[in-house]
């Protein structure tokens, strides 16, 4: 990956069992090259990814990212193009929003020490139902005598707030640290372990990374009871086309009552999702490419009517 400075670039390597990111300082066959195993990959790649390394017992991220939308290798997000940037820490609170698990070790200065030896990287079972051992037990206990009850909790039997505040943990934006990271245990006030960032009711929030908020802000939301994350999303599927969840919407809303039907007919049954949620451009997730700026596109959960939709 070439940059904006002519004596910069980034070879990206399959090697000795692993793989590698290289920055390239100067020019052959006078070049310098600093070289840093991927440790940690983070993100599924439907966007893209961005990755991690150790230094020690130190996390740093990779100067730079994979976007899917491009098809290209990009600046993480936030780097500057021309720089070979090694020293970002990965602090607590953003491992807590893309793993289950990772033990930290005593304060440091840059506050991104981890046990090695004691994490869980991916989203499991335990960041929505919490501590799952006692549960297991129970159920592969063969003993008559075996204590009652699910020793776990289900989000599905929480009240409203605290059914959104399992999903706030990491869709409500990025927050203040109350407790150690991964402190809170679903079914317990957020506020005890994340204190989240309230915005003012005309402040602008970005479509990505409170997700929250933006729900909140719906009429839909407003209007019902019993609305929440699940009344859209099947948290144990795969994310499906985004035209499949009109579905949803179709519950309470008849299609001959939206504006756009007397232009357009039944057909618009078939996607409410891209006029009143649609994808937009983010401010916050920005990569710098060969001197242009980047944005990632995210589906806006603020459901309402757009005058840029496409139907419009």
């Amino acid at each position: 990956m070439k940059t904006v400075n002519p004596a910069l670039s980034f070879r990206m390597d399959a090697r000795d069992g692993g793989f590698y990111q290289t920055a390239i300082f100067g020019e052959l066959p006078h070049a310098t090259e600093r070289s840093e195993a991927f440790g940690i990959v983070i993100g599924s790649g439907g966007k893209g990814q961005t990755y991690l390394y150790w230094k020690g017992d130190e996390l740093f991220q990779l100067p730079i990212s994979y976007w899917t939308q491009i098809r290209q290798w990009v600046n993480s997000p936030g780097y500057l193009d021309g720089e070979a940037n090694f020293d970002r820490p990965v602090p607590p609170r953003c491992v807590e929003c893309h793993a289950t698990y990772f033990k930290s070790l005593a304060p440091s200065r840059l506050m991104n020490r981890y046990d090695r030896t004691d994490f869980v990287l991916g989203i499991s079972c335990e960041r929505c139902h919490g501590p799952g051992q006692e549960h297991a037990s129970r159920h592969g206990s063969s003993q008559a005598d075996a204590p009652p009850g699910e020793a776990i909790a289900n989000p599905a039997k929480l009240s409203r707030d605290r059914q959104i505040e399992v999903c706030a943990q990491c869709h409500g934006g990025f927050g203040e640290a109350v407790a150690p990271a991964f402190s809170f245990q679903p079914g317990e006030p957020l506020a005890d372990a994340i204190k989240l960032q309230r915005p003012a009711p005309g402040a602008s929030v970005d479509v990505h990374g409170n997700q929250v908020a933006l729900l909140a802000r719906s009429r839909c939301y407003q209007s019902s009871p019993t609305m929440t994350c699940s009344t859209c999303h099947d948290e144990h599927a795969p994310e499906r086309a985004a035209p499949s969840y009109s579905s949803r919407c179709l519950t309470c809303h008849e299609p001959d009552k939206c504006g756009m039907y007397a232009k357009l007919g039944a057909q618009i049954a078939s996607n409410c999702i891209d006029c009143h949620m649609p994808v937009q451009q983010s401010k916050v997730i920005v990569s710098d490419v060969n001197g242009t700026d980047v944005k990632a596109n995210v589906r806006n959960h603020w459901i309402k009517v757009y005058g840029e939709s496409p139907a419009h």
